[in-house]
């Protein structure tokens, strides 16, 4: 665990400049609008250990699986978000010496990630070898406006000299993903040319054939007037460049403004996006960086009017619940339902930049309350787009008749990942997409999603839950073999009891989906049963009998779900007995330790009962939380929230609060060891549900909006805003009352502390405090 960053209400604060938690603090300073992103690369020249990155949206490469052990079934690539093009470079060349921070001496070095604004400023001073001295300011944002282009403002002040600096402004695409199979670089150039006072490189990437086209501006300022100073244009491989050479005086700023754009072929045509990306920079150009950055933090406002969460009394969390939130705004912003959320964003490569069950899981609820309701609609109709490529992936693995299993890991529909007990077992996935369906439409009300989208990816995942269950003879019960759960700490176990509670369900609400479509419209029902080739009767009465003799491991002396058949036989120690150097177990202890021991990587049984809490009384849950929870290790970026909403729930405060500030915190204070890879993007969703659902209490019942607010001790207040069926509502709490502000012409009858009352359009309601404080 690391703890060098500041605390700051609204801002992520690194002072002095440490190159072992370089790559660490790129992570945490990336800049992202959705479109694109970027790592906190340094502008200038840095030969010190980084990860570069600069992303595009929808940009991918499938590089070729390498495995230890082919076997059948596997994917023959991992799709992979790539590392394209650098467009932030301004290297800095002082009376003919590199600046260079991993050869200079600094000081004075700061970092700070401004979330209100948007921007990420960094200041320094370096001493070069030679002695020349001078300072660097240093301001960037990727525009949330503008959501193909970036600005850079960048200031020198020589300190101790005068004389000569040369300015190198390039774009450079000879770039590379670290974790490239086979060290293959994936780029090639078509391009690289001058086009009046811009400079353009377009890039290919290899299969895939994506271009990209990026158009850089530079402009060289001295006493805050422009210098008329045309730039030397110089290309090599994959790389060029606007070389400026100008004198300096001491004490005399000057500032390098630099323009970027990055467009996609998936967004123009071949033949016009490199006049798209010139009309492009002529736009933000013309605006000037002022104008950007006051769109920008106007932009900004708007997100965070609608989204923030307030906590009075507690920096530290009031400083990671806003993180998380930026975060999760700059990787997805819901206007292209093409695009998802990667576990890693626009922050780094690890996982391939690709969606995993995540989204479905635990980012959807976010948006759903903090976004317009196109944003998650988006998300579910990614997953519809991708029906058939999940119906080719069943077929692959031997499954027929239209059943869907969709992919562990993709980006375009197809099965990518090469993990056989994450591929081919984890397959309780398909019941987070299911469950997403479920969780929109009791959201928003919008039953029409069904017979529009949701009812055809239901049949499909279904029928795959029909056919991996089978009849066991000596049980007499249906049973689900060979899997893997969430606690991927466990390989090949059969009957896990999350996976089969979530296959059934699944059989149950796609009946009930059926029953909704044929009461809303007949027709349309008989289209969808007609497209799919659907038995009403006989396929139905099968998914009927599963869910009638469906076996589910327990153990009724400890009155618990076991997390599949023979836990139990495994020695029982719990986590506060394992001794510090044993730990994180991934990192010190064998697999095939790992796989027979009892300790659980992340919420397994008590993920089903998060989903489906209303189903089990208060002591159920309580019995399950007080056997799972010491057994478990947290070493998954999503096991944190998940534990914090039950302990809130359970009253355990001490706990929910310790939990939340764990997964708010996860990267900002690298508890895992493994920031410098990236950011954990969709568990930073599980934060803002750890508040909101956690000490919030949100739930919806029989559509209707739920409260049960509690206050953990360490917080004076707390305020959160949602969405929900056209109604607006700010919440907040504290030791006195609980205050709701309509700021919607919608009025809302919702449930308070198990009571229901009225909440007028536009209007206020305060509730004297039922609070547990702990």
């Amino acid at each position: 665990m690391k703890n060098y960053i500041k605390y700051n209400e609204w801002q992520i604060i690194e002072e002095g400049f440490d190159p072992q938690l370089n790559k660490i603090s790129e992570s945490i300073f990336s800049l992202g609008n959705g479109r694109m992103g970027q790592r906190a690369n340094f502008e200038e020249q840095y030969t010190g250990e980084t990860l570069q990155g600069n992303y595009v949206a929808g940009v991918y490469y499938p590089d070729k699986t390498r495995v230890g052990w082919w076997k059948n079934g596997y994917p023959e690539y991992f799709a992979k978000v790539l590392n394209a093009t650098s467009w932030i470079g301004i290297h800095i060349i002082v009376n003919g010496e590199v600046l260079d921070l991993n050869t200079c001496t600094v000081s004075n070095f700061s970092r700070v990630l401004d979330m209100k604004q948007g921007t990420l400023t960094r200041k320094f001073i370096a001493e070069l070898k030679k002695g020349n001295v001078l300072g660097v300011e240093a301001i960037r944002f990727c525009s949330l406006v503008d959501d193909e282009a970036g600005a850079i403002k960048y200031t020198i002040t020589p300190h101790n000299f005068d004389g000569k600096i040369t300015i190198e402004s390039n774009l450079d695409g000879d770039v590379k993903n670290q974790d490239s199979n086979y060290d293959e670089k994936f780029w090639t150039e078509i391009s690289a040319k001058e086009q009046d006072d811009f400079a353009l490189l377009t890039m290919e990437t290899k299969k895939t054939a994506f271009w990209v086209s990026s158009g850089i501006y530079t402009e060289i300022h001295q006493d805050d007037v422009a210098l008329n100073i045309k730039p030397q244009f110089s290309t090599k491989e994959k790389k060029v460049t606007q070389l400026f050479s100008i004198n300096v005086k001491k004490d005399q700023a000057t500032t390098i403004y630099k323009y970027a754009v990055n467009l996609s072929s998936e967004n123009y045509d071949k033949a016009e996006l490199e006049n798209a990306a010139v009309n492009v920079l002529k736009t933000i150009v013309a605006k000037g960086f002022d104008q950007m950055q006051k769109e920008q933090a106007n932009a900004w406002a708007t997100k965070w009017k609608n989204g923030d969460v307030i906590i009075e009394g507690d920096v530290a969390a009031q400083q990671a619940i806003r993180f998380n939130i930026f975060q999760l705004h700059q990787t997805y912003t819901g206007e292209d339902a093409r695009l998802n959320i990667g576990p890693k964003g626009f922050t780094g490569e690890k996982y391939g930049g690709s969606t995993y069950w995540d989204t479905e899981a635990y980012c959807l609820p976010f948006y759903l309350a903090t976004a317009p309701q196109q944003v998650s609609k988006n998300l579910l109709i990614y997953r519809y787009n991708h029906l058939e490529k999940a119906i080719e992936n069943a077929e692959k693995l031997g499954f027929k008749d239209g059943a869907a299993l969709y992919p562990m890991v993709t980006i375009n529909g197809e099965e990518c990942h090469n993990e056989w007990e994450i591929t081919f077992e984890e397959i309780h996935r398909n019941g987070a997409i299911a469950f997403a369906i479920f969780n929109y439409i009791r959201y928003t009300g919008e039953q029409k999603y069904l017979a529009e989208y949701g009812l055809e990816v239901l049949i499909g995942i279904a029928r795959f839950w029909a056919q991996r269950i089978n009849w066991s003879i000596e049980k007499e019960k249906y049973v689900m073999l060979g899997v893997t759960g969430p606690n991927e700490y466990e390989n090949n176990v059969n009957n896990n009891w999350y996976t089969s509670t979530i296959a059934t369900w699944c059989l149950k609400y796609t009946m009930e989906a059926i029953a909704q479509v044929k009461a809303d419209n007949e027709k349309k029902l008989d289209q969808i049963l007609s497209k799919t080739n659907f038995n009403l009767a006989k396929e139905t009465s099968h998914w009927q009998d599963i869910i009638t003799k469906m076996f589910y491991p327990e153990d009724e002396k400890l009155g618990i779900f076991l997390q599949q058949d023979g836990y139990l036989d495994k020695e029982q120690v719990l986590v506060k007995d394992l001794p510090a150097i044993d730990r994180p177990l991934n990192q010190k202890w064998s697999w095939d330790r790992i796989l027979r021991s009892c300790f659980i990587k992340q919420a397994d049984v008590l993920q089903g009962i998060y989903f489906f809490e209303e189903d089990y009384d208060l002591e159920t849950i309580r019995r399950n939380y007080d056997f799972y929870e010491p057994r478990t290790v947290h070493e998954s970026s999503l096991s944190p929230c998940v534990h914090a909403i039950i302990a809130a729930k359970l009253g355990d405060l001490d706990r929910a609060y310790e939990f939340y500030l764990r997964t708010s915190r996860l990267d900002l204070d690298d508890y895992n060891n493994d920031t410098e890879d990236g950011l954990h993007i969709t568990s930073m969703a599980g934060t803002w549900l750890s508040v909101v659902e956690g000490f919030g209490g949100m739930r919806i019942k029989n559509n209707q909006l739920h409260l049960h607010p509690v206050l953990p001790k360490k917080w004076k207040s707390y305020a959160f805003k949602i969405g929900f069926r056209e109604a607006i509502i700010t919440v907040k709490v504290n030791q006195q009352k609980v205050s709701l502000n309509n700021e919607s012409e919608k009025m809302l009858t919702l449930n308070i502390f198990g009571e229901d009352h009225v909440l007028q359009a536009n209007g206020v309601l305060d509730l004297d405090t039922q609070l547990t404080i702990n």
